[in-house]
């Protein structure tokens, strides 16, 4: 079972954005985005409101499948900015890369 970190969002903010609270997990971002496998880039934002840190580590390869070509930005209705999302998580990837 991974466990939650209720203070990671505090971590993104850190690593560059503020907005992936504001994600409702519409899967706008899914519909639109040209790489979408299984749920990408919406999995990656939920683990990020849920402070899985254990499994955005895991799953990190994932994060390195977005092009930020702007589209699901261009179509989230929440603003939720889910390209600025998986780079803030992947800034927080090669950051816990460098501690280990």
């Amino acid at each position: 079972m991974a466990q939650v970190n209720p203070d990671f969002m505090e971590t993104l903010r850190q690593a560059g954005t503020d907005t992936g609270a504001e994600c409702n997990n519409c899967g706008t971002c899914v519909a639109i985005c040209p790489l979408a496998e299984g749920h990408f880039p919406r999995l990656m934002l939920r683990y990020a409101q849920l402070g899985a840190q254990e499994l955005i580590l895991d799953q990190a390869q994932e994060l390195w499948r977005c092009l930020h070509c702007g589209l699901c930005t261009q179509t989230c209705p929440r603003g939720a900015n889910p390209g600025e999302v998986i780079l803030a998580l992947k800034r927080f990837v090669v950051a816990s890369w460098r501690r280990s």
